[in-house]
């Protein structure tokens, strides 16, 4: 089935109980709008297809996945938009961490893998969930290489230096901070090569639920800088309406000066 409306459709998933939120749905939602007409249930299919015999353990998951199954790390160009689609992923087998963790991440929910992400700044990862034990930590965008806690550290070292590590940064996330940081990436990457496709991303991003008053007045700045001013107008008069109180005035001044420009 052809999505016609992904944007809809992408707002219902993310209503939902974050327990029932499947990232791997809203990573192709989220690709349909840069592929218009993209068959996400067809998408769908292929991450059943990769679950057809793979293995669940989560050591051979990961191989089955990043070495015999080719899906890799893309190292000669990390910045292309491709590598933040999820059918283009699948695909061309060349992702960035956090496509390829919820590839391992959907996979595993198919053969019974309880896996979940790991939001460390910089590399997104993946690590076995359950309270029984310590967590195993694997790194989809290095051939799905097990990393100790360690490792782990070793690994944000290298990408910061200097800064300290916080254990914390291997606690797991859910799929809409998942979704949430697969829109900031894509964010910034078209903002470098594509900016007029940068509204479209922005107002998903506007669509996860919980985000704070002061990012969304943030994301509405945003839209207003790349000319989509009725539309962070809108933005802006939604906060008018929640917040109430001198807030509430200065984003109704604020969303009157957008729609004067648009006029």
């Amino acid at each position: 089935m052809t999505v016609e409306d992904p944007t809809e459709r992408f707002a219902e998933l993310l209503a939902r109980p974050e327990a029932v939120v499947a990232a791997g749905e809203a990573a192709l939602l989220i690709a349909a709008h840069a592929h218009p007409g993209l068959d996400v249930d067809a998408w769908l299919g292929r991450l059943d297809d990769l679950a057809d015999g793979a293995p669940s353990e989560p050591a051979d998951l990961a191989r089955h996945l990043f070495v015999a199954g080719g899906l890799a790390g893309n190292r000669l160009d990390y910045g292309d938009p491709r590598n933040s689609y999820l059918d283009d992923v699948l695909a061309r087998r060349l992702g960035i961490p956090i496509t390829l963790s919820v590839v391992m991440i959907e996979v595993g929910r198919r053969v019974g893998t309880d896996v979940e992400g790991v939001g460390m700044p910089g590399h997104f990862l993946v690590r076995t969930a359950g309270t029984s034990g310590e967590p195993r930590y694997f790194d989809p965008f290095d051939h799905g290489n097990e990393l100790s806690a360690d490792g782990c550290a070793n690994r944000f070292g290298g990408l910061h230096p200097g800064v300290a590590f916080d254990p914390r940064f291997l606690d797991p996330v859910g799929p809409r901070a998942i979704v949430t940081r697969m829109l900031a990436n894509l964010e910034q990457t078209l903002l470098a090569r594509e900016p007029s496709a940068v509204v479209w991303v922005t107002r998903l991003r506007l669509l996860v639920p919980g985000l704070p008053a002061a990012a969304r007045r943030q994301l509405a700045a945003r839209l207003g800088s790349l000319g989509a001013f009725s539309v962070a107008a809108d933005v802006l008069d939604d906060l008018a309406v929640e917040e109430g109180t001198n807030a509430s005035t200065r984003d109704e001044a604020a969303a009157r000066a957008l729609r004067a420009r648009a006029n």
